[in-house]
């Protein structure tokens, strides 16, 4: 799908590499003397400049706690990192501190899900806007101030200029939102992340958000790594596409290829519990049976087979790899839908984007 980035697959890019590549990327929790728990688990994507990268799954699939982790936004305590996340060349996992805060806000941004817990009650939305600006861009209380009033403007806030007095609960919850974006996009980052930033909206204010973000990153030539759980904002949204599941991804794809031809169990499972307009009404929709907390461990089977009606023997013998199916069409199945089983079913430690 190249609606959004329009060409400009190769801004902010190194030496015609990805803008961001993530290599191995696990994230394990625990208490000293506790088995931990892996939220995360061998994770693998690159995302190119002006590139939009989807990132679906259910709750508790992993999405959020890998933007996290990129971000170095995770604590310190009870927390164990490993991979790479390199972001023009360098690793952000490995950064110093100091000198990741100086990238985040400048060139890499996030939007959080709930802008309500994520924007500071007691502070006007103002100051929160303009202390990015006055944090990286060194401006002038009133440069900052004109230029947070011509954010607030584009992101369609009314009245911009009032509302940097305000506080967020005198915002709705779309304004809030816009708010966050603004705040996101005041230094032009590279890259912004957006965890579920539709998900606290109703339906309308959900459309305009995703066109005012459309329109954003198409003008400034921003790469977008959307997270969500709603197949309707990827399908409209994103070039690539990754299926999470219980911390892997299980399936990769170009956006047109995977809604034509989704090769993973889950991912079938997804896209047929979706109402369609153009489908029998008279159908009852097919959901995935059971919840997302039925899973084993994925060193000892596929973890989607307790959930999958097409399980059989082959899918519990041991990790599964995620192998090509296709061109640019990768998946973690044994028995995918479709056709022949992937190229290779063997456990391995690094894998290919």
């Amino acid at each position: 799908m190249s609606t959004v980035v329009g060409g400009a697959a190769a801004s902010g890019s190194v030496g015609g590499g990805p803008l961001l590549s993530v290599r191995d990327l696990s994230v394990v929790f625990g208490r000293r003397g506790q088995p931990g728990f892996t939220a995360v688990h061998h994770v693998s994507f690159d995302v190119a400049g002006g590139e939009v990268v989807g990132i679906v799954g259910e709750s508790g699939s992993g999405k959020s706690v890998t933007s996290m982790a990129v971000m170095g936004l995770l604590p310190a305590r009870g927390v164990r990192i490993s991979g790479e996340a390199r972001y023009r060349g360098r690793d952000l996992l490995t950064m110093p501190d100091r000198e990741r805060a100086r990238y985040r806000g400048a060139e890499l941004a996030m939007v959080f899900q709930d802008p309500m817990t994520s924007l500071n009650p007691v502070v006007t939305v103002g100051t929160q806007v303009t202390e990015v600006l006055h944090a990286h861009e060194r401006l002038s209380r009133a440069d900052a101030r004109d230029q947070a009033v011509d954010l607030l403007r584009r992101c369609g806030i009314p009245d911009p200029a009032r509302r940097l007095g305000e506080y967020p609960h005198q915002l709705s919850g779309g304004m809030r939102q816009r708010a966050l974006i603004a705040t996101a996009l005041a230094c032009k980052p590279k890259l912004l992340i957006c965890d579920e930033p539709t998900t606290a909206l109703d339906v309308t204010i959900q459309a305009q958000v995703l066109e005012l973000l459309v329109e954003l990153v198409r003008d400034l030539g921003t790469a977008m790594v959307m997270i969500t759980h709603d197949l309707g904002v990827v399908a409209g949204l994103c070039d690539q596409v990754n299926v999470m599941y219980a911390g892997r991804i299980v399936e990769r794809a170009g956006c047109h290829e995977l809604f034509a031809r989704p090769r993973h169990r889950y991912t079938e499972g997804l896209l047929a519990s979706i109402p369609r307009l153009d489908g029998d009404r008279s159908l009852p929709l097919t959901p995935i049976p059971g919840t997302p907390r039925d899973v084993v461990a994925w060193d000892r089977a596929c973890a989607f087979a307790p959930r999958c009606r097409f399980v059989t023997d082959a899918c519990v013998r041991g990790d599964l790899a995620l192998a090509p199916l296709g061109p640019g069409h990768d998946v973690r199945c044994v028995h995918p839908a479709g056709g022949a089983a992937p190229g290779a079913v063997t456990a391995t430690s690094q894998e290919a984007p």
